[in-house]
This record gives C-alpha cells, structure tokens and sequence, in this order.
C-alpha cells in the first residue's frame, strides 16, 4: 500500500482506541463482548497491546489508519458493509453504539455516556508529518540540504535568505501547515515577482511567510498583498531602485484584521504584534528571495527605513468615525482588504490644543506640507493616519473624511511664486514656468486619511508618500480572498 493509498477497511465494525484514554480503558469489557457476538476489528493508536483480551488487535503504529478514515476522537466506532463505512459514533453513548451495532443492553454497568479523547492523527505536534506523509498534496520546492555541522539560520543568513534578522527554517511540515492557511493551489501563480519578473506560486509565497513568522491564517493577506505590490500600477520595480527611503505600506480592512488578531490600536504602528510584524515582512522577503530585489544590488535606497523590513498594520473601523479606507477604492464597507501604499517612516504630529475641526485640519495641513520639501507639490501623496482623541473632533462636528481632505487641500494651495526654484533663497522647487498659478500640495484622492491607534493622546501621525501617477506609483487595494 502507497503513503496516499486507502487503507482497507475490515467488514463489521472497527473500533479504534488508544491505551492513554480514560474512555478506552472504560469500555475494554464492552469490546470483549462485541468480538464474541460479532465481527469486530480493533485499531489501537499508542500500545500494541492494548487492550487485552481483544484477538484481531491491529496496532496502527504510523496512525495511517487513522489519519486516512478522519479519525478525531477515541474511541470510535465504525460500521462497515461491503468495504465502505456505512456509521460511525465516538466516544461512549450507550444509546448511539445500540443504534449503531443493532445490539440492545450495551454496557448495562457503564455510566450512560462518556466523552472520547483527541485521537493521536490530530495532535498538533504530530497531524503535519502525517499530512506530510499520506497527503494529496507535496511541497515542489527543491530543498537545499545543510551540512551536518552547519548551523541552520546561520546558513541561511549566509545564503542572503534573510532581511538581516532570523527567520524560520521553512521546513516541509512547517511549509505544509502554511498553505492550509488558505484554499487557493499550491502551484497557482499568485504574481511575477520585480525586480527579475519570477513567476511565484501560493506555495513560494508560503516558504517565505514560514521565514517571516506569520500563523497560517495570515497567509490569505500576504497572498493580497503580493498581489498588489506586484501590479504595474504599484510599480514595485521602480519603489526598489529608487534611491528614496520608500516601502510597500501594508492597511488591511475587513472582519479578517480582527480575526487574525491585528493591531489597530496603541502602538499600531510598533512592534509587539505578530500578524502586523509578519505579514509586511513576508512580502518584502518574496520580494527578496523570489524577486531578487536585495539592497545594495537593485535596491539603491540612500537611507531606507524600517519599513524596508516590513510595514502592515489594520485600520481602527470599530469606533471610527469614517466608513473603511478600502471604500475610497469601491469596495463596500465590510470587504477584507489589503491597500498597498508607497510610504516612508512615520513622524508624529501634536495638537493638544485644537478642539474644532477647522483648526485641527490647519495643524495637519501646516505639517503635511513639507512632506518631502515644502516646494515640493503635487507629486507625494501621504497617509494621514488620525487616532481618536482628534478623531473625536471630526465626529463631534459632523466632518466627513471628504470633507476633512478637501479642507487640508484648501489649505495646502500655495501660490507659485513661493514655489518656484530659488524662491525663499532655496535653489529647490518648481520649474519658473509654474510661478504665476496656485498649486495644491496633492493631487486629487492623494490625501489617504485612516483612522488607528492608542485612545489616548492627541496625536496624528504623518507616512509621506514616494512619487505618484504615471512617473511613480499608485497605492493599489485589493480583496483578500481565502
């Protein structure tokens, strides 16, 4: 019999226990009799020689029995006609177990029920291998084998695996609990990955998401996310040569943040949390390892940023005043989503003054403006992220996020010839052409206003954007599927 073989079933009824199972060793007594009224079969898990007195006793010492037929509890019982189950029951029911052997007074001295165990096929330390072993499905990538006296993440730094931090040796059983994260196929091709154009897989994507720490349940938003750094429209190419500081900014939306436990909240843009750590380093590391985007090589960043390493975080949606980020790109409130922002480091804004709308859109619309330089117009767009003590203005007042974006656009308009290249003493600006118009800071939607962070403290946080439309890069959002 192959690994992926079928293993046969016994005609009559099948019972499989293990030794280390209070509800097994409860009904021993019960099993001796069945076997002197009817065909019964045995399947013991951990203990060839439990239980006792049972003459067709198979020890299913590779649990290849169990894992085949989905065995869950201990003990179970089968009934098999012609080669096919046709019932089963688990644990202790007297009732269940008459109804399904046809035989009345069932362990008349046992109590009326008892609960069964977790078979030994499910326990988490061990259902990876078997899935490994007698899956459908295999890993495809070529394993590179270490020597024996190579210390496994020292050789993969060694290698340039790595973003200069560990990583998670991708193993074939860690590699296999990855992709059960979602349903889509291992060999699917999920993108071309920049700057060498490789084709990657949902499998390739899964190696690296192993690497960068993430639980399988994050992988439908790496998977997204991949998906949307790697458009035309997001231009990760050019974001990699580029010699800005700039890196995919990562905002997921939906019910799916909170389910895989992200951070909307304080420190939402820190450290501590591992789905908001892991997802955005996961997709710089298939942007790495599969892309060969690497620093020093395609990657000309003068300074980077931490971001580089990876920069994901959840908006606040739950008391936000404003619908999801993700609906200014069409998608309804309520869509798991990943928007893809090119951004760079953020820096903190302070008003603790401000108490009305208007005035807390001048404060934003005074720092927001020398976003890259002061002169510098119509060519960054920014991510201004609100936490909730100045959110609360806005909703006080009735403010919309249209409406708070249209006022800082008012307020960022500046005349040209304040612009204009040598203008304040400043070689730096705009071409001379342009001094007699009045020109806004952002173009059109460029302003992404995302409500997240801590409930305490009246702060704001600014991500500037790299160069954006056809020259640069446009943020890109995209639903997350399963």
């Amino acid at each position: 019999m192959s690994l992926n073989e079928l293993p046969t079933l016994p005609e009559g009824l099948v019972a499989v226990v293990k030794k280390d199972c209070p509800t097994c060793e409860l009904i021993i007594p019960l099993l001796i009799g069945l076997e002197k009224e009817t065909q019964l079969t045995v399947f013991t898990q951990d203990d060839p020689d439990f239980p006792a007195g049972i003459d067709d006793r198979q020890f299913d010492e590779e649990l290849a029995f169990s894992w085949h037929h989905n065995i869950e509890t201990v003990p179970t019982l089968l009934a098999v006609e012609e080669g096919k189950e046709v019932s089963r029951t688990v644990g202790w029911s007297r009732s269940n177990w008459e109804s399904l052997t046809k035989i009345p007074g069932l362990g008349h001295d046992l109590p009326d029920q008892r609960p069964g165990c977790g078979s030994l096929s499910v326990d988490p330390s061990i259902s990876p291998d078997l899935e490994l072993r007698f899956g459908s499905s295999s890993i495809t990538a070529r394993r590179v084998e270490f020597a024996a006296l190579e210390d496994t993440h020292e050789a993969l730094f060694d290698r340039g695996w790595t973003d200069g931090l560990p990583v998670v040796p991708p193993s074939e059983a860690r590699v296999a609990a990855m992709l059960k994260g979602t349903t889509r196929s291992p060999e699917e091709v999920v993108a071309s990955i920049p700057p060498d154009l490789a084709p990657c897989t949902v499998e390739k994507v899964a190696i690296n998401a192993v690497m960068a720490g993430c639980r399988p349940e994050y992988l439908p938003v790496v998977l997204a996310g991949v998906e949307a750094v790697c458009t035309q429209t997001f231009n990760m190419h050019g974001l990699l040569a580029t010699t800005m500081p700039h890196a995919p900014v990562l905002i997921v939306n939906g019910p799916i943040a909170e389910q895989i436990g992200m951070n909307s909240g304080n420190n939402v843009l820190g450290q501590g949390n591992r789905a908001n750590s892991t997802i955005g380093r996961a997709v710089q590391l298939v942007i790495r390892n599969v892309g060969g985007g690497r620093p020093g090589e395609v990657d000309r960043a003068a300074f980077g940023s931490p971001g580089k390493v990876g920069f994901c975080f959840a908006e606040r949606e739950n008391d936000s005043p404003w619908p999801p980020i993700s609906t200014m790109y069409g998608f309804p409130a309520g869509t798991n989503t990943v928007l893809a922002f090119p951004g760079e480091a953020p820096r903190n804004l302070v008003d603790q003054l401000s108490r009305d709308p208007d005035s807390l859109a001048r404060t934003y619309a005074a720092n927001l403006i020398s976003i890259q330089h002061p002169k510098l117009v119509l060519g960054f767009d920014a991510i201004l992220a609100v936490a909730p003590d100045h959110s609360r203005v806005f909703r006080e007042s009735g403010w919309s996020r249209e409406q708070l974006a249209a006022r800082i656009n008012e307020l960022t308009v500046r005349p040209g010839h304040e612009l204009v290249r040598g203008a304040g003493n400043i070689p730096e600006g705009i071409p001379e052409g342009m001094k007699d118009s009045d020109l806004p800071k952002f173009r059109e939607n460029g302003l992404h206003i995302v409500h997240c962070g801590g409930a305490a403290g009246l702060f704001s946080a600014i991500i500037g954007g790299w160069v954006n439309g056809e020259m640069g890069s446009d943020p890109v959002c995209v639903e997350i599927t399963p």
